[in-house]
């Protein structure tokens, strides 16, 4: 059995004491529902697919369409990740073709709208940017101003959740395997 994931590993030593303290004192539920009352309406995979060519289109039109978007219910277990992208390449003829796909970890379609929209911006980029570089954290702050903050309070929810806290914006909660 592997270790769960430290969401919070390489952020500074004060921010984590302090979101630490927060989750054993029972108070992270409570910030994060005020300050992301509601959860995003995005509940399937074909309104997934259309969210996220949306983004694309606005921000990376010349990035090419993935072939497939989708909430992914094994995600999590399997690759202790929130999101993936791949790009599967065959040669078709003379041609050599490439599939992208995203999928998305299924705890989140119970999250509010910026989440999904961080975990997205963040696939996205990688169809530009392959590694995560200056310039791929560059052009994820392009899609999304807050994408730093909103990666923060995504990972102190994913914290709050290996401390044991459910899901705080209704649906079935997966518990802690990750699968939903």
């Amino acid at each position: 059995m592997r270790p769960a994931p430290d969401y919070l590993a390489g952020y500074p030593a004060a921010p984590v004491a302090q979101v630490r303290q927060l989750i054993a004192q029972d108070k992270v539920a409570d910030l994060l529902r005020k300050k992301y009352p509601d959860p995003h309406d995005v509940r399937t995979d074909k309104a997934l697919y259309d969210y996220v060519l949306e983004i694309k289109n606005a921000y990376l039109r010349n990035a090419g369409q993935p072939s497939k978007v989708m909430f992914d219910s094994k995600l999590q277990v399997l690759r202790n990740a929130l999101g993936t992208h791949t790009t599967h390449s065959r040669v078709q003829g003379q041609n050599l073709k490439a599939k992208k796909e995203i999928r998305i970890a299924s705890l989140f379609k119970d999250t509010p709208p910026e989440f999904l929209r961080m975990i997205v911006v963040h696939e996205l980029a990688h169809m530009k940017q392959r590694e995560h570089g200056k310039a791929f954290y560059q052009l994820c702050m392009h899609m999304e101003p807050d994408y730093g903050q909103l990666e923060f309070d995504l990972r102190v929810y994913l914290s709050y959740r290996d401390a044991g806290g459910g899901n705080l914006w209704g649906g079935v909660d997966a518990g802690m395997d990750g699968a939903a």
